[in-house]
């Protein structure tokens, strides 16, 4: 029989997806987690863990009810309506049940405002649908009670499996251009970091928000080249797009939640998980 040292039970929205699997991955030996997947799945449906999940379709309260989580870790992904429904019911099952969530937002709640990082309590403000969308849902979900709550805002998250990395490998391999942006200001991170911190943020019980990613701030096109160069060592073509005349920040920045040293990472450090 596995022993879990926690009685906290789990549900990953999202398991199957490329930071929800991650997450599966990290939680299921010290907790018992739970995940949804969405399109079908041999080896999913041979797991009694997980659950078919199609959020257009399905209603999330069935699944809340059949698990009965005491912590709920949305990173769904989808039709942004549908989505905003399910947290709607997400929002309502947390005001009657003694569960909390951690929702995975993004830096683009941010976009709108280009000349500098942003830090937890900024105003959140985005010209993108998909940064809009992210604000209703935080929006949303900050009106509960506040030890109910986790709201973390992610900046680009990389990793061997990540669609980012997997789309430039497929540029090489077509040799076709990768897309940089020179005005591009940010920070990133990597899943097996940000999987760290939420085991942290479970562990300490933490609530709020946090933006998770790395300490320092990178341009999008050198970055992108240094990746470049760890993936292959032949000549690879770019593609600049500008958006701007003038470099535009899309960073989020702790000031107040900061994590412990050890949770941290640099966009060296990134590189370097990377080169593995």
């Amino acid at each position: 029989m596995q022993k879990f040292e926690s009685k906290h039970k789990i549900l990953i929205l999202g398991a199957s997806g490329f930071l929800g699997n991650a997450l599966y991955k990290e939680l299921c030996s010290y907790f018992k987690t739970f995940g949804t997947y969405c399109t079908p799945n041999n080896a999913l449906e041979n797991n009694k863990h997980f659950f078919q999940y199609n959020i257009e379709e399905d209603d999330v309260f069935e699944i809340l009810e059949a698990v009965k989580p005491s912590i709920i870790i949305s990173t769904l992904r989808g039709d942004f309506h549908a989505q905003i429904i399910a947290h709607q019911h997400i929002a309502e099952y947390l005001q009657s049940h003694d569960c909390k969530i951690i929702f995975f937002s993004s830096a683009n709640a941010f976009d709108a405002y280009s000349k500098y990082p942003s830090y937890e309590l900024d105003k959140t403000l985005s010209e993108s649908i998909y940064g809009h969308f992210k604000i209703k849902i935080e929006n949303m979900l900050l009106r509960l009670p506040k030890k109910k709550v986790v709201v973390v805002r992610l900046p680009m998250v990389l990793g061997s499996q990540s669609p980012r990395i997997k789309e430039i490998k497929q540029h090489i391999q077509d040799k076709t251009a990768v897309e940089i942006f020179p005005n591009l200001i940010m920070n990133v991170t990597t899943d097996s970091k940000v999987t760290q911190q939420i085991h942290y943020i479970i562990n300490q019980n933490k609530t709020g928000i946090f933006h998770l990613g790395s300490t320092d701030l990178v341009h999008h096109d050198e970055f992108f080249t240094d990746i470049t160069k760890l993936l292959t060592d032949n000549k690879v073509s770019f593609k600049h797009v500008f958006t701007t005349n003038e470099d535009r920040y899309l960073a989020v920045l702790p000031k107040f939640n900061k994590l412990p040293k050890h949770l941290q990472i640099t966009s060296a450090e990134v590189l370097s998980e990377l080169d593995k």
